[in-house]
């Protein structure tokens, strides 16, 4: 695995419109939104036209260690790295994109977030490679379904519980419309052709506190982070399949790890997993 590199640095930018520094992990806010914050890294070669990698936070709201963690290989990819930061204030309901009525609308923030990069770096905005872990996966995965244009792939860490591609079940327990999401319509022709790997750590079968516990929820998933990821992919390779696609949906364990960001990093080599599944192989 590759190690946590000692040179990779977090700072504060004060000048917004200032493009970061290449191989250094930067803290921003939005030119337009003085409290909106992201961290940031560009490779040493720069950004021009390079992917971008989204990772997102759990319920830790830990935005600066999925940078610093994900910044080496980032480098390797020649990857420009966005970690979003959702407040709790602002964002009670980032896991499900925030529905009205419970705080701000997420799936928005990171599109304006995407767009300043855009601009700052010159990296390709219009299709996104997503990492999101626990709660960010939560996030994640319900964006891809929602906004499948913007997304090229997507890798879940852990997520409790899902959205799965049932139209008979309201959002977010299935794609049914949901008078909380007026303007989101799911269509799975569309979010049924994203390449998609759920990564589980094998030790993390316990009950926390985090967990969806909902009986409707445990009867359709499981009961367990391991049992919910692979009865997701079972329903999306199926549901995928009835749709005529052979789009690659994979389940993979971490190995010596339980529900950790930071353990799952260390132990269970996610980070080179993730950039694996999302971008291939790098020799």
């Amino acid at each position: 695995m590759l190690a946590h590199a000692a040179s990779v640095m977090a700072v504060e930018t004060a000048v917004q419109d200032i493009t970061p520094d290449p191989s250094v992990v930067s803290r921003r806010t939005l030119p337009d939104d003085p409290g909106q914050s992201y961290f940031i890294y560009v490779p040493r070669h720069g950004g021009d036209k390079a992917p971008i990698f989204v990772t997102v936070h759990g319920i830790s709201r830990n935005a600066r260690e999925h940078a610093e963690r994900f910044a080496p290989l980032a480098e390797r990819y020649g990857a420009v790295l966005i970690a979003p930061y959702f407040s709790k204030d602002r964002f009670p309901d980032y896991q499900r994109l925030g529905r009205k009525g419970k705080g701000e609308r997420a799936d928005s923030v990171l599109d304006r977030i995407v767009a300043d990069v855009g601009r700052l770096t010159g990296a390709r905005t219009y299709k996104l490679y997503l990492f999101g872990y626990s709660g960010g996966a939560q996030f994640v995965h319900r964006y891809t379904l929602a906004h499948p244009e913007r997304v090229a792939g997507l890798v879940l860490g852990a997520p409790g519980w899902y959205t799965f591609p049932d139209p008979a079940l309201k959002y977010p327990q299935g794609i049914g419309p949901s008078k909380r999401l007026p303007d989101v319509v799911f269509d799975p022709a569309r979010f049924l052709t994203i390449p998609t790997c759920v990564l589980v750590g094998e030790r993390d079968v316990r009950q926390d506190k985090a967990l969806n516990k909902a009986t409707a929820i445990e009867r359709q998933q499981g009961i367990t982070r391991l049992e919910r990821g692979e009865h997701w992919i079972a329903a999306m390779t199926r549901a995928a399949q009835a749709q005529g696609f052979k789009t690659s949906y994979t389940f993979h364990t971490l190995p010596r790890s339980r529900h950790s960001f930071t353990q799952s990093m260390t132990r269970g080599g996610m980070g080179e997993r993730v950039f694996d599944c999302l971008f291939g192989e790098k020799k």
